[in-house]
């Protein structure tokens, strides 16, 4: 064996792991397709996104109302938002509103998608097309957005933005952990005006107690 062929096999080994998200990544896109919430139920680590979620709620429902606020009293708002958020985080993040979500990027079965949502805001080299919200990846091919896309965290993680062309407010962001020989999803951070909108819940909850 030449001395040159080690690193030629060890770079394209490493191009081939980098490949195997994907994989799962387009099985999970097919899965929300079919409307396959029990596929959703194996694949996906309810524990780490229901606390994602709940961090994400709180967060945004937080800076809704920390003007002018002390330290004392943002701490205690914090502490009550969160209370707020875990059971609205649970009724949130299940198998089937997994899969609404990640069909258009919107929880429509949760809060209604606003008018001006419904489409995204695209790159300008993708503006003749328009924009597919959500995982949609109809072919092999259109993994290749994602793949350029995305970010390798270590050997065990990688985030995916979805829809890769739509501005990045409007994006989910899809974070993939290897556990074992399988890749399982653990967390979706949400896009910003759906966060404002379920926050404003947490809120209208609080106000109501």
């Amino acid at each position: 064996m030449r001395w040159w062929s080690l690193p030629l096999i060890l770079a394209l080994g490493w191009f081939v792991f980098t490949l195997t998200p994907f994989w799962a990544l387009y099985d999970l896109a097919q899965a929300v397709r079919a409307r396959d919430a029990a596929y959703v139920e194996r694949h996906v680590n309810f524990r780490t996104l229901r606390l994602s979620v709940i961090r994400q709620i709180a967060a945004a429902a937080q800076v809704r109302g920390e003007a002018g606020a002390e330290p004392r009293e943002r701490q205690r708002v914090t502490d009550a938002l969160v209370a707020l958020a875990i059971p609205i985080a649970e009724s949130l993040v299940t198998p089937k509103t997994v899969v609404d979500l990640l069909d258009d990027g919107w929880l429509d079965s949760v809060e209604p998608r606003p008018p001006e949502l419904r489409t995204g805001d695209v790159s300008p080299a993708a503006r003749d097309a328009p924009p597919q919200l959500g995982l949609r990846i109809e072919n092999l091919r259109r993994l290749l957005p994602f793949y350029l896309a995305s970010e390798m965290r270590g050997f065990r993680t990688v985030v995916i933005p979805v829809p890769p062309e739509v501005a990045r407010d409007r994006r989910l962001r899809l974070r993939l952990r290897l556990r074992g020989w399988t890749w399982r999803l653990v967390d979706i951070e949400l896009p910003e005006e759906l966060r404002e909108r379920i926050a404003q819940k947490v809120a209208g909850a609080g106000r109501g107690r």
